[in-house]
């Protein structure tokens, strides 16, 4: 497996991978509150922010869910804090099939990705039939092999999450992409609490994922703030998703969670400057160290008057900056070389001295 998934993916008109910016996924899910015109109003207030695509989620809730199960469950998380049966939130929160092809024609008028999460086998179909860049198959699907199978098999790039997994359960998963040929996988971790804590990010698995699978990387971030995003930035992640809101106080499941306006933009700004910063693997003196490199560093001076003719003593030698003439590596060589020129005290020394 270790050299089968692109090290380089088209996500449509954009490439990803490490050659390439971080591709960033603001993440609507059920945000637009079953609201068609807030749909677009997220969308546009997402492509603004300069995120690359705008996400959402394509379930219904009798396909998603079952009433009985979670009847029957005594939640303390996220799920148990909801004032309604979780089947009611799963239905409030469905995004209409119908809206599909509008959402998706409206992202490409404004210029900028749309894309979807389907969590049923029509709702794949759907996607088909869409022109979107990539299918994302969220982490809770991840041991629905037969799902996972299904949407590999439509051919296009997918985005796997893995909040919840084993590492095992992951390499089943990407074997069963493997074996239909679908060469353009992103792994991204995450954490499937909302919010998440800083401190469970495990973003250094990330290099796990990277040297087992050899696959593109990134991660889904329920976490507050920009931190684990740009963590996982630095260390290669080249997809970043979050859920985005125009208001963290509107009603609904998902809006105290995600990052406002404000918040995101200001995570894209830092990642792009990260990513100015982070460079190549190469060391070299920039441009804007030309002249520190000599101001810095020290070269070999005279501390005294030297005559033409004279022998260099050590002691007539002395460490200065800035880094004019002889760099100090060769002191030991000046050492006994015949001066010829006289030489002020407090010159630098060149080897046209002797």
């Amino acid at each position: 497996m270790n050299n089968f998934f692109s090290k380089n993916i088209a996500f449509a008109d954009k490439n990803v991978g490490l050659d390439y910016p971080t591709y960033i996924i603001a993440e609507i899910g059920a945000n637009f509150d079953g609201d068609i015109d807030k749909a677009k109003e997220l969308i546009r207030a997402a492509k603004a922010c300069g995120a690359d695509c705008a996400k959402f989620q394509s379930f219904k809730a009798e396909k998603i869910v079952s009433q009985n199960g979670f009847s029957q469950m005594n939640l303390k998380g996220v799920h148990g804090s909801w004032d309604k049966p979780i089947h009611e939130v799963f239905k409030a929160a469905e995004f209409p099939r119908e809206w599909h092809k509008e959402i998706s024609e409206y992202c490409k008028s404004i210029d900028i990705h749309f894309s979807t999460s389907p969590y049923d086998f029509e709702a794949v179909d759907l996607c088909d039939t869409l022109d979107m860049p990539f299918i994302k198959i969220g982490s809770g699907e991840i041991t629905w092999l037969e799902m996972v199978e299904y949407i590999a098999k439509k051919g296009k790039p997918i985005i796997l999450a893995t909040g919840d997994s084993t590492l095992s359960e992951i390499d089943e998963a990407l074997r069963v992409i493997k074996e239909t040929g679908n060469k353009d996988l992103v792994l991204l971790q995450c954490i499937t609490n909302y919010p998440s804590k800083i401190e469970s990010a495990n973003i250094n698995v990330l290099k796990t994922y990277q040297n087992a699978f050899n696959v593109i990387t990134g991660y889904s971030d329920h976490s507050p703030g920009p931190v684990v995003a740009l963590g996982s930035v630095a260390i290669g992640g080249r997809v970043i998703e979050k859920h985005f809101t125009l208001n963290k106080k509107d009603a609904g499941p998902d809006h105290p969670h995600s990052m406002d306006v404000n918040e995101f933009k200001v995570m894209v700004d830092y990642i792009r400057e990260l990513e100015a910063a982070l460079g190549s693997t190469s060391k070299f003196v920039v441009e804007e160290e030309s002249e520190t490199v000599f101001v810095q560093r020290r070269g070999l001076y005279v501390n005294k008057d030297v005559n033409s003719g004279d022998s260099i003593k050590k002691e007539d030698i002395v460490e200065l900056r800035p880094a004019l003439g002889i760099p100090p590596k060769y002191k030991n060589k000046l050492i006994g070389k015949i001066a010829n020129k006289d030489l002020k005290a407090d010159s630098p020394l060149y080897w046209s001295d002797f």
